[in-house]
């Protein structure tokens, strides 16, 4: 893609992104009925738009191209999260099994402030 295409290219989603960006937001919210989710998968979808569209060209509709861009770009980021959760939930629970229990201490027994504190 030459440079004036380029160009052009980045006017024409600067447009759409003027005209359509909060007419797909709030489809998406609707969708993915969580704000901040939409407005990542929003922007995410234009930065596809941005790799795709200079070797695919425009779409004939391009809000409901990045309307399903988006929500898959949502799907996905859901997805990571899920799998990054039950990753930590299994990690917490090999944690749990391998500490020890904290040793009974009494307070009258550690006579230095600063052991006090360590403990």
């Amino acid at each position: 893609m030459s440079e004036l295409d380029a160009s052009a290219l980045r006017a024409r989603v600067d447009a759409i992104y003027r005209t359509e960006s909060r007419r797909i937001l709030a489809t998406l919210i609707r969708l993915l009925g969580d704000f901040e989710l939409a407005e990542e998968a929003l922007h995410d979808a234009f930065v596809a738009a941005l790799a795709t569209w200079p070797e695919a060209g425009v779409p004939s509709n391009p809000r409901a191209w990045l309307i399903s861009t988006g929500r898959f770009k949502a799907i996905d980021q859901l997805r990571r999260r899920a799998a990054f959760d039950a990753t930590l939930a299994a990690r917490v629970a090999d944690l749990d099994e391998r500490m020890s229990p904290a040793p009974d201490l009494d307070d009258d027994a550690i006579e230095d402030d600063q052991l006090r504190l360590v403990f």
